[in-house]
């Protein structure tokens, strides 16, 4: 395979929509979050004062917003170096924030599942969308 199989080009090949299914399988964690805290706000609230963080109802409205509105960007390829830079930024902040009992197991999971998909979404931020986007179709 030489490197010319992975430039931009505006065909659709396999290559060009490799960062397209990346993207789709890191914003799906963010929708599927942002949609399960729209049914459950009084429980999503609850769950962040129990963690021991401040204005429950701001830290909701701030958790909606990204990961339903950076999870919708991401997906379309929209903005997309700076979706995947905010959600890698709540990404860490959510790991901090909620997954820091490093004794449970279960946590320290959750912390380096955060870390990772915070990994993916630095490549995005560095290497942009792929030709299969928004981002891309503007430029065209």
């Amino acid at each position: 395979m030489t490197v010319s199989t992975f430039d931009q080009s505006t065909t659709l090949s396999t290559p060009s929509l490799v960062p397209a299914f990346g993207r789709l399988l890191i914003a799906v964690i963010f929708l599927l979050s942002g949609v399960g805290k729209i049914f459950a706000p009084d429980a999503t609230q609850a769950y962040i004062a129990a963690a021991g963080l401040p204005l429950p109802f701001v830290g909701y409205v701030i958790a909606l917003v990204v990961e339903v509105g950076g999870g919708l960007l991401l997906l379309l390829g929209y903005q997309t170096r700076y979706a995947a830079l905010g959600l890698a930024i709540f990404t860490v902040a959510a790991a901090i924030g909620f997954h820091h009992n490093f004794a449970d197991q279960n946590q320290m999971i959750h912390f380096l599942k955060n870390l990772a998909i915070t990994g993916g979404l630095l490549q995005i931020f560095a290497f942009g969308p792929g030709s299969f986007s928004l981002d891309a179709r503007a430029k065209r």
